[in-house]
């Protein structure tokens, strides 16, 4: 079991047609799914005083994860609107992404020294948080930052110095394309390890000596809903590899001499990069059988 903390965005996901709304964004979604696979989760973000910020924490709750260092303030939650014009959906922003924007989470000591507790720390385009990063990566802590389907190449530059994996989402963009952009992203910009999922089309990693590509699983199957797909894969495949190098660090503490060479840990890092994907198909494929990113829909 590993540690993982879910630093940032909480929205609500208000489906227009069917009047069901749920909990939901990228670093709640992060802290739910790791609970959910069995490592300990944990959120904190910025709370809001409306009924929908009593979903997001009744949700968490329920989920058994810690919020003991969420930040509660007078405001509203950020409101996501599907909507179905002429046959298509359309998700719109209703309220500039309530307080998560106007006034996002402040990263203060207690808050590093808390985080100094995991394994892994989540975050996203979604929390505006990017100038406080460099404060979680100059305390030693693995950063994983999701830039989504908004991310424009200024966005990257910005912000891959300061973090670990790069995660985006694909877009329409040929592969050749995206692995040009994974690849600046660890060669340089500094990222350990870049991802990219592309829904149906599959997902590609590099990790700063080769591409691993994967298809994903049963993609012409029935889905119910696609929302949260993209954190579920990423999620699983986060817990898969942070748990397994655990555990590669665990039985190196101490370089015993002669115990491993540079092919073992380039096969061993090979293994576990296709595990961890394999982990993420099939939970994103889970999670798209499923409505809303993590259930608990209400009507509103």
């Amino acid at each position: 079991m590993i540690k993982i903390l879910g630093i940032g965005d909480n929205v609500v996901d208000k489906n227009y047609t069917t009047h069901i709304m749920y909990p939901g964004g990228n670093s709640f979604n992060f802290a739910v799914f790791g609970q959910r696979l069995g490592h300990k989760g944990a959120y904190a973000g910025v709370i809001g005083s409306d009924r929908e910020a009593r979903m997001v924490t009744d949700t968490l709750k329920a989920e058994g994860v810690d919020i003991s260092h969420c930040q509660y303030k007078e405001g509203e939650t950020g409101i996501c609107g599907i909507h179905l014009y002429d046959g298509d959906r359309v998700i719109e922003d209703e309220n500039d992404q309530g307080l998560v924007k106007s006034d996002p989470y402040t990263i203060t000591d207690e808050v590093v020294e808390y985080a100094k507790g995991f394994d892994v720390i989540h975050s996203s385009c979604f929390s505006h948080i990017e100038e406080q990063l460099l404060r979680l990566k100059e305390a030693g802590l693995p950063v994983l930052y999701d830039f989504s389907d908004v991310w424009e190449d200024e966005d990257i530059d910005k912000v891959c110095p300061n973090i670990t994996i790069a995660f985006l989402s694909g877009k329409d963009l040929p592969f050749d394309e995206l692995e040009l952009k994974l690849r600046h992203c660890v060669d340089d910009l500094g990222c350990e390890m870049a991802i990219t999922t592309a829904g149906t089309r599959g997902a590609m990693v590099y990790n700063g000596r080769k591409i691993y590509f994967k298809e994903p699983y049963n993609a012409r199957e029935e889905i119910v809903d696609t929302t949260g797909a993209g954190d579920s894969w990423i999620t699983a495949f986060t817990v898969t590899y942070f748990e397994h190098i655990r555990i590669w660090n665990e039985l190196h503490k101490g370089d015993p001499e002669h115990f491993t060479t540079e092919c073992d840990r380039e096969d061993y890092e090979d293994k576990l990069i296709d595990l961890a994907m394999c982990a993420g198909n099939l939970f994103a494929r889970r999670n798209c059988l499923e409505k809303g990113s993590v259930g608990y829909g209400t009507e509103f």
